[in-house]
């Protein structure tokens, strides 16, 4: 199966934000290229949400272009089987954490957002990722600080889609 084909039985079998959704599969089903960084209309990112529920706290990243605190995520590639794969790796790559797990049932959340051209769109697949126990993260070239943050000290860092994030990934805990 390829990550498409995955892509589209992960948002197909997605409960919630049902317009959402159907926006997503229309935008794949338009574009076979939707997976990928190339395809300028959009194209379908991962990402997730590092968190230790042991000590109430998710672990962000100060993005280096962004200059925003946000969870790790970021683009699919070529060797991405899954899209939950994809959030894992990128997971991985940018906390430094070896031995992350995703929180069981799929995707916590999605979010569509505008980005600079050439591109249009990121269609983010949001999961969460549980830090094992004494986690200890390594800042990665894509960051310019990784910081443990208490749930409630969240939306006074970060904007309102990884305030919905974590609540959405507290639900589930």
């Amino acid at each position: 199966m390829s990550l498409y084909d995955d892509a589209v039985l992960v948002l197909k079998g997605y409960e919630g934000q049902d317009e959402l959704r159907q926006t997503y599969l229309d935008h794949l089903a338009a574009h076979p290229d939707g997976m990928w960084k190339a395809c300028h209309a959009g194209h379908v990112t991962a990402s997730a949400l590092v968190v230790d529920p042991e000590h109430g706290r998710v672990l962000l990243t100060l993005h280096r272009k962004l200059r925003m605190w946000l969870q790790m995520g970021g683009h699919c590639e070529p060797g991405d089987t899954t899209l939950a794969a994809a959030a894992l790796r990128e997971a991985a790559e940018e906390s430094g954490i070896p031995g992350l797990t995703l929180l069981p049932g799929g995707p916590v959340r999605l979010d569509r957002h505008p980005i600079p051209a050439p591109c249009h769109w990121h269609f983010d697949v949001q999961y969460a990722a549980l830090a094992p126990r004494g986690a200890a993260h390594t800042i990665s070239d894509e960051s310019l600080d990784l910081r443990w943050f208490a749930y409630d000290e969240v939306p006074e860092a970060a904007d309102d889609s990884v305030v919905r994030l974590l609540k959405g990934t507290r639900a589930r805990l």
